[in-house]
């Protein structure tokens, strides 16, 4: 019988009755299950360190800050991931194809397909959709846990509307990994392992997340009034085609700004500039459809 270790962010919008509901799919097919009691102040990696030996694999349950957390643990133990998606944006289970109800997730955990998926790591911290500086890190740094339980992916938007309002350039350089570099002045500038990033959004159209690839863009307009009106295209990764959109694909970059700047990753406030980014390829094995 294949075990089950079931991590549940006691702080997501969906813990509770949906993990319930999940392990007796999972139990449903004849798989066991181990809920270990959360600790307080104890990271999902520590946890999947403690329980690597008695568990088969992981299932996280929870949104994509969540899965940030257990990543380190899961790239070094090797188990594979199962999701249960239960957080504000769930993007990496959109990147992945999975139903975004926890009992459909835990049918494909059941269903047993596994696909080896890349992981981006920036300054060696890993991330499976986008890390980025500028816009998106102060949103970031602006989305407390209260007002994304409380509105949801409404949260989102009210907040990325004060931001847009605020928003300044800033100058950077971005190397590539083949020497070559160029200075900007950006509004934002984003590097994407996975394909989905920020409730939907695309950060490439061709974007996958087992293509072996980064893929960066650094929004230069001049006019922040442009911004809103590039919504559809951003939904549909073609950001790319518009004259102050730079975009550029490679497996490392490398980030520098005149001042530290914080970087976002999957959400979460991880490192400050200056910023390494690569990819790790197949570093880790998913359940999907």
């Amino acid at each position: 019988m294949e075990r089950a270790l079931i991590l549940a962010n006691p702080h997501s919008r969906s813990a509770g009755a949906g993990v319930d509901a999940a392990a007796a799919e999972l139990r449903k097919a004849g798989i066991d299950v181990l809920r270990p009691a959360w600790h307080e102040g104890e990271s999902f990696s520590a946890t999947i360190g403690r329980y690597r030996d008695k568990a088969d694999f992981v299932v996280i349950a929870g949104g994509d800050g969540s899965l940030n957390a257990a990543a380190p643990a899961l790239i070094e133990s090797g188990l594979p991931l199962g999701i249960l998606p239960g957080g504000t944006a769930n993007d990496l289970a959109r990147t992945l194809g999975l139903p975004l109800d926890m009992v459909g997730a835990a049918r494909v955990i059941a269903g047993g397909r596994i696909r080896a998926i890349d992981v981006g790591e920036v300054n060696g911290k890993p991330f499976f959709n986008v890390a980025s500086l500028g816009m998106s890190a102060s949103l970031a740094d602006r989305l407390t846990r209260e007002t994304k339980r409380r509105w949801g992916r409404f949260a989102y938007a009210l907040t990325a509307t004060e931001v847009l309002i605020e928003a300044r350039r800033f100058g950077a350089v971005i190397r590539r990994d083949d020497g070559d570099e160029v200075a900007v002045r950006s509004l934002q500038i984003a590097v994407g392992n996975g394909r989905h990033y920020g409730g939907g959004m695309i950060v490439e159209e061709t974007a996958e997340i087992d293509d072996g690839r980064l893929d960066l863009y650094s929004l230069e307009f001049k006019d922040i009034w442009k911004l809103p009106f590039m919504a559809l295209a951003f939904r549909k990764g073609r950001h790319g085609l518009a004259e102050d959109v730079r975009t550029m694909s490679g497996t490392r970059f490398e980030i520098l700004t005149r001042r530290p700047m914080p970087v976002n990753a999957d959400g979460e406030i991880v490192t400050r500039t200056p910023a390494v980014f690569r990819v790790l390829p197949g570093a880790i094995r998913a359940f999907v459809p």
